[in-house]
Order: structure tokens, then C-alpha cells, then sequence
């Protein structure tokens, strides 16, 4: 691995490449194998955001490892679906981690992310809705974006939704988060002409199925315009519309 980062460098000394060239080549860098993970630390090279560690299912210590070595490389940390007490472990060992207690995600920002071209209007049905909101509005804020929250504006009150207009309109991407019937992110597409990415959730009574009746009902969107992430997936909704916004 170092003897083809030196590789690499040489050339470029020797104008045999150009830093954009050597740049093209890095992104394919080899990963740094921890026995237990391989940690990506070229991914925002080759994605335009860097590897975000994903909570559940590992142990505390092995995302206290994961992210001590992504900060000592420089990189910006963003840990999703951890409860408070595996952050407070974390925060022993990085001390500077903040955590977001809806999104039950951690992050630790070293520098910058490329700014979005505009606004990203992060919304949810009911507030039952508001962690995988949360998740999606810290992601995006992480990877450079201006973000704006509109919460608790379903369709059962369909004139709270009309009292946030102005904010709909300022936005260059949408994420809309919704449970039961999932009905909120075709009435949002029907309002305004930018892309709206919509989060079905599993919050409903039984018939919702948790979250597979809001899904199918969002995949049946009638309003052109709408992507459709998988349930709960407010980190897969925001790197999409970061995508979006950056564009």
C-alpha cells in the first residue's frame, strides 16, 4: 500500500502526472484493514463525502476503533443509530464528538464539506417522524448543505403544510418523511418543481405494516419528481439529495 502512494508521488515530482491525475489515481487507494472492518478513508475521494459508520449491530468498541482512526486521518465522523450510552464511550476517546439525540447519531467535524448550491427542506408528516428526519438533516449538514426543518405538517391538517409555503419554495431539494398512509410527499411534489425524495417510516397502526403501506404508496406517487428511499432510511435520503445539491 505505501509503496504505491510513493509510486504515485514520484511521478507527480517527476511530472509524469498531474495532481488531478494523481488525484484520479488516489481514489482508488486500498482501504486500512482493522481485523474486524476495513475502513475506507478514500471514499470521499471517489463519492464526494466520506465513509459514515453505521451503528447498529457493532459493538461499542468496535466504533469507538472505527472512528478514532477516521479522525486521526482527518476526516469528518458521523456515526448513525448508536444509543447515548455507546457515545458516551466514544466521546471518552474524542472528546469533541457531539450527539444528536432524535437522530441517535454522533459527529465530530474537522473540516469544511463543499457547500450545496441551495437549501434542502427537510420535512416530516407527524412528529413521530422526527428521528428519521433528524438522521437525514444531520447527514445532510455533514456533507455541506444548508438545511431547513418542517416538521408536523401531514395531511391530517393540510393548512400547516400551506403555512410553510414560502420555505417550500426557497428549497432546490425536498426530503419527505412520512408513516401511516405515506401520503405527504405527493402532495408536497404537486407544489413545487424540484426534486422530492421521500423516507417512508415505520410509524402506524397495524395495517401499515411497518412502514411497507407507506412505501408502496409513495412508489404509486402520481406527481412526477419522486425518488423513494427504503423504510426508515433518513441517511440514504439525505446522501441522495446532497447528491442532488451539489449538482
Amino acid at each position: 500500500m505505501t509503496s504505491q502512494l510513493e509510486d504515485i508521488l514520484a511521478k507527480v515530482h517527476r511530472g509524469e502526472l498531474t495532481p488531478a491525475q494523481a488525484c484520479e489515481a488516489l481514489k482508488h487507494y486500498p482501504y486500512q484493514d482493522l481485523g474486524f472492518a476495513k475502513v475506507d478513508h478514500h471514499r470521499e475521494l471517489r463519492r464526494g463525502f466520506p465513509e459514515v459508520v453505521y451503528g447498529l449491530g457493532k459493538s461499542d468498541d468496535q466504533i469507538v476503533r472505527i472512528a478514532r482512526e477516521i479522525v486521526k486521518k482527518g476526516g469528518n465522523l458521523l456515526v448513525t443509530r448508536i444509543e447515548h450510552a455507546t457515545f458516551k464511550k466514544l466521546k471518552k476517546t474524542l472528546p469533541k464528538v457531539q450527539y444528536n439525540t432524535a437522530a441517535k447519531a454522533a459527529t465530530l467535524t474537522q473540516k469544511k464539506a463543499a457547500p450545496g448550491k441551495g437549501l434542502i427542506v427537510v420535512m416530516t408528516a407527524g412528529t413521530s417522524d422526527v428521528p428519521v428526519a433528524e438522521e437525514a438533516a444531520v447527514t445532510c449538514e455533514m456533507l455541506g448543505n444548508a438545511v431547513a426543518r418542517v416538521y408536523d405538517v401531514g395531511v391530517a391538517g393540510l393548512h400547516r403544510l400551506l403555512g410553510e409555503y414560502d420555505t417550500l419554495r426557497r428549497a432546490r431539494v425536498l426530503i419527505v418523511a412520512a408513516g401511516m398512509e405515506g401520503a405527504l410527499p405527493s402532495v408536497v411534489a404537486g407544489l413545487v418543481a424540484v426534486p422530492v425524495v421521500a423516507v417512508p417510516t415505520s410509524v402506524g397502526y397495524g395495517a401499515s405494516f411497518k412502514g411497507v403501506a407507506a412505501l408502496l404508496a409513495m412508489l404509486n406517487s402520481c406527481p412526477g419528481g419522486v425518488a423513494v428511499v427504503n423504510i426508515d432510511n433518513g441517511f440514504g435520503a439525505a446522501c441522495l439529495a446532497s447528491l442532488i445539491n451539489h449538482l
